[in-house]
């Protein structure tokens, strides 16, 4: 589980650029960032493929199942029609 191995967790230079765009987070530390968003309780984390998906806070992190690479993270969209739905 990707839980076991939360301390190899790393990305590249570019996975930092990358993810600073994406979340437009300003941080001295973008994988302790992504730690702190992995290890959060509400978080939901599932693999699919090669690939390891944690998705809390609105916010969804992709992690290389092989390496512990941070590949990428993107701000997660509300589907606002079927949050409407849900409401009428």
């Amino acid at each position: 589980m990707l839980l076991d191995h939360i301390d190899q967790l790393h990305t590249t230079d570019m996975g930092i650029s990358r993810i600073e765009k994406n979340l437009k987070l300003d941080t001295d530390d973008v994988v302790l960032y992504c730690k702190n968003k992995v290890l959060d309780q509400k978080c939901n984390i599932y693999k699919q493929g090669k690939n390891w998906y944690c998705e809390v806070d609105g916010v969804k992190i992709t992690v290389n199942s092989y390496s512990y690479t941070i590949i990428t993270a993107h701000i997660l969209r509300n589907n606002s029609r079927k949050n409407n739905e849900a409401i009428n």
